[in-house]
C-alpha cells in the first residue's frame, strides 16, 4: 500500500478528470474492466498498469490509491470474475425445476458463459501457470466460489431423493466435469479448430456441441454405475 503521504497526494486526481468529478466506484470498475483485459490479453508479467491508466483517463498512482499494486489489482480482476458467474447461477433458481432439467439447465449455462467470456477462461488459464498462486493468497476467489459446490451437492440430493440420478459421484467431480466439457472448447479453440479446420465459434458447431455436452452430462447421472 502507498504512503499516507502520497495517498493525499493523489487526492486532486481523484476531483478532477477532465473538469468534473468522478464517481470513485465507477472508475474502480472501470479500471476492473480494462483490468480484465490488459491481463487476459497478455498475463500477469505482460499486463502494464500504465495501459491500464492510459486507457481509463485516469493515472497509474490513482490506480495505485485504488488497489494498492500491480499485484494487488490482478488479485481483485481475479476474484470479481469468479464473483460474477458464481452470481449468475446462484439466480438460476434450479431449486423450482425438476432435479433433470435443473441439471440440464446448469450445464447450458456454464457452457454459454464460458462461451460468452473468453476472457474468463483465459485469466483461469493465466492463474494455472501460475499455479494458482494469487488465488492461493485470495481468500475472496476461495468463498466466490463455494456456493458452486452447494449448488450441486443440492442438485445431487433432490435428484437421487426422486429417484432421477442413478450415478453416485461426489459433487466436486459433478462440477469438475461439467466445467471442463465447458471450459476445453475455449480454452483451446485456435489450436483445435486450427489442427482438425473445425471453426468452434460457428453457430451450428457450437449448437451441436452445446447438445452433446448437455446430453453427455445428463446421460451419465441418470444411468446406473
Amino acid at each position: 500500500m502507498q504512503p499516507s503521504g502520497e495517498v493525499e497526494n493523489l487526492t486532486p486526481d481523484l476531483q478532477s478528470q477532465s473538469g468534473r468529478s468522478r464517481d470513485p466506484e465507477r472508475t474502480k470498475q472501470d479500471i476492473l474492466d480494462v483490468a480484465t483485459e490488459e491481463f487476459a490479453a497478455k498475463g500477469y508479467a505482460g499486463g502494464r498498469v500504465d495501459a491500464i491508466a492510459a486507457r481509463t483517463q485516469t493515472t497509474k498512482r490513482m490506480i495505485y490509491y485504488y488497489f494498492g499494486s500491480k499485484e494487488l489489482l490482478y488479485s481483485c480482476v481475479l476474484a470479481r470474475a469468479y464473483r460474477r458467474i458464481r452470481q449468475i447461477e446462484e439466480y438460476l433458481d434450479l431449486e423450482r425445476l425438476d432435479p433433470e432439467t435443473a441439471l440440464r439447465r446448469l450445464v447450458e449455462f456454464t457452457f454459454d458463459y464460458h462461451d460468452a467470456h473468453p476472457d474468463f477462461v483465459r485469466l483461469v488459464m493465466i492463474e494455472n501457470i501460475h499455479n494458482a498462486e494469487y488465488v492461493k493468497s485470495s481468500e475472496e476467489v476461495r468463498n466466490a466460489n463455494r456456493p458452486a459446490i452447494v449448488i450441486v451437492k443440492n442438485l445431487l440430493e433432490r435428484g437421487r431423493r426422486d429417484g432421477v440420478f442413478k450415478r453416485e459421484i461426489e459433487p466436486v467431480d459433478l462440477h469438475l466435469m461439467i466445467s471442463a466439457l465447458c471450459y476445453y472448447r475455449v480454452s483451446n479453440r485456435h489450436t483445435f479448430g486450427t489442427i482438425f479446420d473445425c471453426d468452434l465459434t460457428d453457430p451450428r458447431v457450437r449448437e451441436r456441441q452445446r447438445r452433446m455436452v448437455t446430453d453427455t452430462i445428463a446421460s451419465f447421472l441418470l444411468t446406473a454405475d
